[in-house]
């Protein structure tokens, strides 16, 4: 192969790799972590009042059967507590052969939430990806 068809080369095969990929869904990513009022994260906050119901809201993509993704919340800065001290963890296993869409944990309006800051941390097959904080006044 001479040098004028070694570059040509390399971006086809780039091309095709890329092609293969997404015609086979593409890599597994969990994104767009944000808290929220509702389920599909649409109408988004960082800040909730003590009675809201409260749900942290990520885009899932690429997920095949047996995708595990977990949270674990944290009460971070709040009277009375010590800090970051752990409140609950959950966790959802994709039973579907492809998942792409939103994912959430929520904890229900009503609970009477203490004035602070919390966080959630957001997992995958077991690996922290990202934590994200709101606070309730």
């Amino acid at each position: 192969m001479n040098k004028r068809t070694l570059p040509i080369f390399l971006a086809l095969s780039a091309l095709i790799l890329a092609s293969l990929a997404c015609a086979f869904g593409g890599k597994l990513d969990l994104a767009n972590f944000r808290m929220a009022h509702d389920e599909d994260g649409e109408n988004v906050t960082t800040s909730f009042s003590p009675n809201d119901a409260v749900y942290s809201v990520a885009d899932l993509s690429n997920a095949p059967k047996g995708t595990v993704v977990s949270s674990k919340w944290y009460a971070v800065s709040v009277e009375g507590q010590d800090p970051n001290t752990f409140i609950d963890d959950v966790e959802i296993t994709i039973d579907e052969d492809s998942f792409n869409g939103p994912v959430y944990f929520f904890f229900s309006e009503g609970q009477d939430w203490p004035v602070g800051t919390y966080a959630v941390e957001w997992y995958l097959n077991g690996q922290l990806i990202n934590t994200v904080t709101y606070s309730v006044q």
